[in-house]
Protein backbone atom coordinates (compact mmCIF):
# COMPACT_ATOMS: atom_id res chain seq x y z
CA UNK A 1 0.00 0.00 0.00
CA UNK A 2 1.16 3.52 -0.82
CA UNK A 3 2.23 5.93 1.91
CA UNK A 4 -0.10 8.56 0.40
CA UNK A 5 -3.01 6.61 -1.07
CA UNK A 6 -5.93 8.50 -2.60
CA UNK A 7 -7.91 6.00 -4.70
CA UNK A 8 -10.45 7.10 -7.29
CA UNK A 9 -12.73 5.24 -9.67
CA UNK A 10 -13.18 6.31 -13.28
CA UNK A 11 -16.94 5.69 -13.01
CA UNK A 12 -17.32 8.14 -10.11
CA UNK A 13 -15.01 11.08 -10.69
CA UNK A 14 -15.60 13.99 -8.33
CA UNK A 15 -16.62 17.35 -9.78
CA UNK A 16 -14.31 20.30 -9.37
CA UNK A 17 -10.75 20.60 -8.13
CA UNK A 18 -9.54 18.16 -5.50
CA UNK A 19 -7.35 19.47 -2.68
CA UNK A 20 -5.20 16.61 -1.39
CA UNK A 21 -3.11 17.01 1.76
CA UNK A 22 -0.72 14.47 3.25
CA UNK A 23 -1.11 13.87 6.99
CA UNK A 24 1.94 14.17 9.27
CA UNK A 25 2.15 10.35 9.35
CA UNK A 26 2.02 10.17 5.56
CA UNK A 27 4.72 12.86 5.31
CA UNK A 28 6.95 10.89 7.70
CA UNK A 29 6.44 7.70 5.65
CA UNK A 30 7.23 9.54 2.40
CA UNK A 31 10.41 10.99 3.94
CA UNK A 32 11.52 7.48 4.86
CA UNK A 33 10.66 6.12 1.40
CA UNK A 34 12.55 8.87 -0.45
CA UNK A 35 15.47 9.03 2.01
CA UNK A 36 14.74 12.62 3.04
CA UNK A 37 15.39 14.18 6.43
CA UNK A 38 11.71 15.16 6.52
CA UNK A 39 8.67 16.06 4.47
CA UNK A 40 7.07 19.02 6.22
CA UNK A 41 4.11 19.22 3.90
CA UNK A 42 2.72 17.82 0.68
CA UNK A 43 -0.42 19.09 -0.96
CA UNK A 44 -1.87 19.28 -4.42
CA UNK A 45 -4.78 20.89 -6.21
CA UNK A 46 -5.83 18.54 -8.99
CA UNK A 47 -8.69 18.55 -11.47
CA UNK A 48 -9.83 15.19 -12.84
CA UNK A 49 -11.47 14.99 -16.28
CA UNK A 50 -12.68 12.02 -18.30
CA UNK A 51 -10.78 11.60 -21.55
CA UNK A 52 -12.58 8.70 -23.25
CA UNK A 53 -11.61 5.59 -21.30
CA UNK A 54 -8.77 7.52 -19.67
CA UNK A 55 -8.71 10.17 -16.94
CA UNK A 56 -6.61 13.31 -17.15
CA UNK A 57 -5.28 14.78 -13.89
CA UNK A 58 -3.92 18.32 -14.04
CA UNK A 59 -2.92 20.83 -11.41
CA UNK A 60 -0.11 21.76 -9.06
CA UNK A 61 1.85 19.88 -6.39
CA UNK A 62 3.58 21.75 -3.56
CA UNK A 63 5.84 20.33 -0.91
CA UNK A 64 8.30 21.44 1.72
CA UNK A 65 11.06 18.94 2.36
CA UNK A 66 14.40 18.82 4.11
CA UNK A 67 17.09 16.83 2.38
CA UNK A 68 20.77 16.31 2.99
CA UNK A 69 23.48 18.08 1.02
CA UNK A 70 25.03 15.51 -1.31
CA UNK A 71 28.51 16.58 -0.17
CA UNK A 72 28.44 17.70 3.46
CA UNK A 73 25.26 16.02 4.67
CA UNK A 74 23.92 19.30 6.10
CA UNK A 75 20.16 19.71 6.21
CA UNK A 76 18.79 21.81 3.34
CA UNK A 77 15.18 23.02 3.32
CA UNK A 78 13.65 22.82 -0.15
CA UNK A 79 10.33 24.08 -1.51
CA UNK A 80 8.98 22.12 -4.42
CA UNK A 81 6.31 23.40 -6.81
CA UNK A 82 5.60 21.07 -9.72
CA UNK A 83 2.93 21.21 -12.39
CA UNK A 84 1.01 17.95 -12.64
CA UNK A 85 -0.20 16.54 -15.95
CA UNK A 86 -1.00 12.84 -15.82
CA UNK A 87 -3.22 10.46 -17.74
CA UNK A 88 -4.56 7.30 -16.20
CA UNK A 89 -5.17 4.90 -19.08
CA UNK A 90 -6.64 1.42 -19.48
CA UNK A 91 -4.10 -1.38 -19.18
CA UNK A 92 -2.67 -2.45 -22.52
CA UNK A 93 -2.19 -6.05 -23.50
CA UNK A 94 1.47 -6.23 -24.57
CA UNK A 95 3.29 -9.29 -25.79
CA UNK A 96 6.96 -9.94 -25.16
CA UNK A 97 7.87 -7.43 -27.89
CA UNK A 98 9.56 -4.19 -26.99
CA UNK A 99 7.37 -1.12 -27.10
CA UNK A 100 8.34 2.45 -27.85
CA UNK A 101 6.78 5.30 -25.95
CA UNK A 102 5.96 8.61 -27.53
CA UNK A 103 6.67 11.78 -25.55
CA UNK A 104 2.95 12.26 -24.86
CA UNK A 105 2.80 8.78 -23.30
CA UNK A 106 5.53 9.33 -20.72
CA UNK A 107 3.16 10.60 -18.02
CA UNK A 108 0.60 7.84 -18.51
CA UNK A 109 -0.20 5.43 -15.70
CA UNK A 110 -2.20 2.26 -16.23
CA UNK A 111 -5.52 1.92 -14.48
CA UNK A 112 -6.17 -1.03 -12.20
CA UNK A 113 -9.47 -2.00 -13.78
CA UNK A 114 -11.41 1.25 -13.32
CA UNK A 115 -9.41 2.44 -10.30
CA UNK A 116 -6.32 4.60 -9.93
CA UNK A 117 -4.35 5.94 -6.98
CA UNK A 118 -3.85 9.66 -7.45
CA UNK A 119 -1.93 9.91 -4.16
CA UNK A 120 0.67 7.40 -5.28
CA UNK A 121 1.04 9.21 -8.61
CA UNK A 122 1.61 12.46 -6.70
CA UNK A 123 4.16 10.76 -4.44
CA UNK A 124 6.03 9.65 -7.55
CA UNK A 125 5.81 13.20 -8.95
CA UNK A 126 7.41 14.43 -5.71
CA UNK A 127 10.17 11.82 -6.01
CA UNK A 128 11.00 12.99 -9.53
CA UNK A 129 11.18 16.61 -8.37
CA UNK A 130 13.82 15.89 -5.69
CA UNK A 131 17.36 16.83 -6.76
CA UNK A 132 19.50 13.81 -5.77
CA UNK A 133 22.70 15.84 -6.12
CA UNK A 134 21.60 18.93 -4.22
CA UNK A 135 24.53 20.81 -2.75
CA UNK A 136 24.37 23.41 -0.03
CA UNK A 137 26.27 26.70 -0.01
CA UNK A 138 29.08 25.18 2.06
CA UNK A 139 29.75 22.18 -0.20
CA UNK A 140 33.02 23.47 -1.71
CA UNK A 141 34.32 24.56 1.70
CA UNK A 142 33.50 21.09 3.06
CA UNK A 143 35.41 19.54 0.14
CA UNK A 144 38.45 21.73 0.85
CA UNK A 145 38.42 20.99 4.59
CA UNK A 146 38.06 17.27 3.85
CA UNK A 147 41.01 17.33 1.45
CA UNK A 148 38.84 16.63 -1.56
CA UNK A 149 39.78 19.94 -3.25
CA UNK A 150 42.75 22.24 -3.24
CA UNK A 151 42.39 26.03 -3.40
CA UNK A 152 40.74 27.22 -6.63
CA UNK A 153 39.42 23.79 -7.59
CA UNK A 154 35.80 24.30 -6.58
CA UNK A 155 32.72 24.35 -8.74
CA UNK A 156 32.13 23.55 -12.37
CA UNK A 157 35.03 25.68 -13.63
CA UNK A 158 37.45 23.81 -11.39
CA UNK A 159 36.28 20.53 -12.90
CA UNK A 160 36.66 21.92 -16.43
CA UNK A 161 40.13 23.22 -15.60
CA UNK A 162 41.14 19.72 -14.50
CA UNK A 163 39.95 18.24 -17.77
CA UNK A 164 41.74 20.92 -19.78
CA UNK A 165 45.01 20.41 -17.89
CA UNK A 166 44.84 16.64 -18.43
CA UNK A 167 44.15 17.01 -22.18
CA UNK A 168 47.06 19.44 -22.73
CA UNK A 169 49.67 17.03 -21.32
Amino acid sequence: MSEFSRPFDTARLPAGPQHLIASPQECAALAKRFLLVSVGSLEADITLNSDGAAVRATGQLKAEVVQSCAVSGEDLPVRIAEPVSLRFVPAQQHGADEIELEAAELDEIELDGTRFDLGEALAQTLALAIDPYLEGPGADEFRRKSGLLGEGEGGAFGALKGLFDRDSE
